[in-house]
């Protein structure tokens, strides 16, 4: 069986891309019986020259206007191997399916015109396939018939071109000079250009080789879903995902990240085929574990045998940015990648990058549209990732502007915040804890509730106290299973040993969060009371316990810190209508049911 290699082609616009995917697709007979014919008798009937070009731009108002619009994927083979070929478009408008397309590439062929010359795009392009970490790049200096097949302008491109390459540590494997619309050096290499005795463009594809398997690489599969089946005695859990590399078999450790919790591969599931023990790269696929343990979309599956991924919270990428709005300081965007969906902000530019000049600027406020950043991102919470050295798969990210991907890139590595240390305690806690033949599912079944933590916090005299009690009563008396934990609970009897409070704040609120981590484990709904708690003490107990358990109110009139609250209840002045208020909000996230 022969293999099969991705390989992106991109260039400015007008500079033949099309051309030659056409001519590559004509002569190696990839193309469907009688299409070329069928182009050629079009053109024929409608006076209009015939171009290989053609044979791409299935839709008329791409041929009208004379440009491909949309990214393609273009079939050919030749004897050694097929190939998938990425028609990335060059218009700067459509840089960002650029970027889609490079992103699935094993190699790239980058086409400059030999009359127009390296033009602002081919910088760009060139920029961003390294950004992607395509290491096998080579161009082509297509038209080379209309400067007459000069060796002297094919020598200073490559010169040009090549000094360019070197500024942004990118060594092309070569330089072709050829015709698409002639085939000069497409197929093979002709006598027009005597002075050139190298490969042609398909041997030179030919000789690419290949990427090393990934399913050499360590198993990660990004967590879709968790499905649960109860039809006829099954109480299966099954998580589910896309294994983007590696692979993994029945006996296996698995771990999750960022969570660290780990549990033994117990069956391998699939859809009406034999039964398998084991499953690798590319397939969608499931599994059961022996213990149950609490998931959810986002985390990372690995093998606990295996390299383990970074996790972070604050992250340092380098990023393209191609949204209609800069990219700001102190906005709310998401970032994606793999499963996750992260809220996050930009809050620090290290460097701005022109992608044609590669002038930078360290001094930059924002990042405007095809501008190119090393910079700093902080998550809501934390994700796990690799380098994009180690893993592409699992490193490359994009923003969501206002539901629409407005930029993209790689992670470069976690940057150390005050949580690392707190953050590297919980992974290893979640390792190490021993778990119950209870599941957090049977719990929830049997309490008829989720297991969460809510957190009061407010001024001084708000009531938050007062709100916290009659909440736990009230919800007894429904038959929950409820308690009450004020912070002072736990100041003076677990905390006893830290002196002044204000010298331990974060060492007291890390205590009450695994305190609080112990009792939601048994199904719990927790309530705690807490003064005034800002954005960075909350950081600290959702490094702790997972964000999507925590619903956060602010008790009484006055908000006097930075704190991001889910819900805001007038506390004393009203104390029934809190509790009220509460308990819907408990109702409508699903963690208690109605009692009509």
């Amino acid at each position: 069986m022969k293999s099969q290699m991705n390989i992106v082609i991109a260039g400015h616009v007008d500079h033949g891309k099309s051309t030659i995917i056409g001519r590559l697709l004509a002569d190696t007979n990839s193309l469907p019986e009688g299409k070329l014919e069928q182009i050629k008798h079009m053109c024929e009937v409608n006076s209009k020259p015939f171009e290989y070009a053609f044979l791409l731009d299935a839709l008329k108002d791409e041929q009208s206007q004379g440009i491909t619009i949309d990214s393609a994927r273009v079939f050919f083979k030749t004897e050694q191997r097929d190939y998938i070929i990425i028609d990335a478009p060059g218009h700067i408008e459509f840089l960002k399916n650029m970027v889609s397309g490079a992103s699935r590439a094993e190699a790239a062929l980058l086409v400059i015109d030999a009359k127009e010359g390296v033009q602002e795009n081919s910088r760009r392009h060139g920029y961003m396939i390294s950004m992607l970490g395509i290491k096998q790049l080579a161009v082509l200096v297509n038209k080379m018939d209309l400067v007459d097949y000069d060796k002297a302008v094919y020598e200073k491109i490559v010169t040009e071109y090549t000094e360019f390459l070197k500024e942004i540590n990118v060594n092309p494997v070569c330089f072709i000079p050829v015709s698409g619309r002639e085939g000069d050096n497409i197929a093979s290499v002709n006598g027009r250009m005597n002075w050139y005795t190298d490969k042609s463009v398909l041997d030179l594809l030919d000789s690419f080789p290949k990427e090393k398997p990934s399913v050499d690489k360590p198993f990660r599969m990004p967590v879709q879903d968790v499905y649960k089946f109860t039809n006829k005695g099954d109480d299966r859990r099954i998580v589910t995902g896309t294994i983007e590399s590696g692979s993994i078999k029945v006996g296996d450790e698995v771990v999750f990240y960022p969570s660290g919790k780990r549990s033994k591969v117990k069956t391998i599931e699939s859809f009406n085929t034999e039964v398998k023990t084991q499953a690798e790269v590319g397939y969608a696929t499931g599994f059961t574990l022996e213990e149950q343990i609490y998931l959810t979309r986002g985390e990372l599956a690995t093998r606990g045998d295996e390299k383990k991924p970074e996790v972070g919270k604050k992250l340092l990428v380098n990023l393209f940015w191609l949204g209609r709005q800069p990219f700001r300081k102190n906005k709310d965007y998401h970032l994606k990648l793999g499963t996750s969906k992260i809220g996050c902000r930009l809050t620090e530019i290290k460097k701005l990058i022109n992608a044609s000049s590669l002038s930078a600027n360290e001094t930059a406020e924002y990042i405007a549209k095809h501008d190119v950043a090393e910079c700093v991102l902080t998550l809501n919470k934390a994700l796990a990732f690799d380098r994009n050295t180690e893993n592409s798969t699992t490193s490359r990210f994009v923003i969501v502007d206002d539901y629409e991907i407005a930029g993209g890139g790689i992670i470069v590595e976690a940057v150390e915040d005050k949580f690392s240390a707190i953050r590297e305690n919980v992974i290893l806690r979640n390792y190490k804890w021993e778990k119950s033949h209870l599941s957090q599912e049977r719990r929830a079944e049997k309490y008829s509730q989720k297991s969460s933590l809510l957190i009061l916090t407010g001024s001084k005299g708000a009531g938050k106290k007062e709100v916290a009690k009659l909440l736990e009563e009230k919800l007894f008396e429904d038959g929950k299973f409820v308690y009450f934990l004020g912070i002072g609970n736990v100041k003076y009897g677990i905390d006893a040993d830290l002196a002044a409070e204000n010298n331990n704040r974060e060492e007291h609120l890390r205590r009450l969060s695994e305190v609080a981590y112990v009792l939601l484990d048994t199904g719990l709904l927790l309530i705690i009371t807490a003064r005034e708690l800002t954005q960075d003490d909350l950081e600290i107990i959702k490094t702790a316990i997972n964000p999507e358990r925590i619903t956060t109110v602010w008790v009484g009139d006055d908000v006097t810190t930075d704190i991001s609250y889910d819900l805001r209840v007038p506390g004393l002045i009203d104390v029934n209508e809190s509790v009220k208020k509460l308990k819907s909000e408990l109702q409508e996230k699903g963690i208690i049911f109605k009692v009509w």
